[in-house]
């Protein structure tokens, strides 16, 4: 693993994705090669695109690599896809839609599998962020699978996050929730050649204002609301996802300039913790569990109602937790 690690700080793209592969299957002792890695990393931009499924998402990220590549930035993308509840496959369409930076060499579009994690990621997100950091990736895009209200953990990760609407998807109603509006920081109105789209837009301006309050800080950031129409008038398209890019940069220097980028570290330093204890501590017990069939078994006790799954808890807690 240690090895392994070492490919990655040498630009192996081989050895990232079987890294990256080897923290979605939590293979054992693939934390030796994050250790390894971990002293490198902390270079990137990390760029969140989340929105409801069949927002576009995905060809705006296309778009987006090509902006960052005119640019001459080195691009890493972690697309994540959901899993099938059924079989634990996922049909990773997003990686399809980027097929035109298949051959260039300076970008690495690996996608995800939720596997049951909610919140629109993976569990391998964060990890894999660093993977692609070590890499050296000047620019990495999170694609979530597509969210609802509650799952915006997008923001643990990034430090720039665009919120994708749609006009005719009920967006209307979703953006004035709370869960998407405090993790914007740039919102797109894609498909803007739709109906309805200029009352979305107005609703969002809105919403913007309004969560702003009414004593104005010069300092704060003024999130804008961008337009893009079809991707059917390509050279349009372009041009619009150009805008969002540099309003990306933009956010990114605000963040600079203000000293608020350690305040986004501390965020995500705080949830990959998390993430390291689960893994350290939980997964172990379950791993255990599941091993001697153990599960199982509660699973039986609880449906005959011989014990609640919080009496079972403790039950498992007090065994190992000493």
């Amino acid at each position: 693993m240690k090895q392994l690690g070492k490919k990655v700080l040498a630009g192996d793209i081989r050895a990232a994705s079987r890294l990256i592969r080897n923290l979605e299957d939590q293979i054992p002792n693939t934390y030796i090669a994050m250790q390894e890695i971990f002293n490198n990393t902390g270079n990137s931009h990390v760029i969140g695109i989340t929105g409801a499924p069949g927002a576009g998402k995905s060809t705006l990220t296309d778009e987006l690599i090509y902006a960052y590549r005119q640019k001459d930035k080195t691009v890493g993308v972690l697309a994540v896809d959901p899993t099938s509840p059924f079989t634990g496959g996922a049909l990773l369409g997003d990686r399809i839609r980027m097929l035109r930076h298949a051959e260039d060499k300076r970008v690495f579009v690996r996608s995800l599998a939720t596997r049951g994690s909610m919140g629109g990621l993976s569990k391998a997100v964060g990890e894999g962020i660093h993977v692609m950091d070590a890499l050296g990736k000047e620019k990495i895009i999170v694609e979530t699978c597509g969210v609802g209200q509650q799952e915006v953990e997008i923001i643990n990760h990034a430090h720039t996050v665009i919120v994708v609407l749609v006009p005719g998807m009920g967006d209307e109603i979703q953006a004035l929730k709370a869960g998407l509006m405090e993790v914007a920081d740039i919102f797109v109105i894609n498909k803007a050649d739709r109906d309805g789209a200029g009352k979305l837009y107005k609703e969002t301006l809105n919403m913007v204002h309004m969560s702003k309050g009414s004593a104005e800080d010069d300092k704060s950031w003024n999130i804008p609301v961008l337009l893009v129409e079809s991707v059917l008038e390509p050279h349009k398209f372009a041009e619009s996802v150009n805008v969002i890019r540099e309003k990306v940069e933009e956010h990114y220097q605000y963040l600079v300039d203000n000293n608020l980028l350690s305040d986004r570290m501390r965020r995500k330093t705080t949830a990959e913790i998390n993430e390291a204890l689960w893994g350290a501590i939980l997964q172990p017990v379950l791993n255990d569990l599941e091993k001697d069939g153990e599960i199982q078994k509660m699973v039986d006790r609880v449906l005959k109602k011989e014990i609640d799954p919080y009496s079972l808890a403790d039950e498992i807690a007090s065994r190992y937790i000493k």
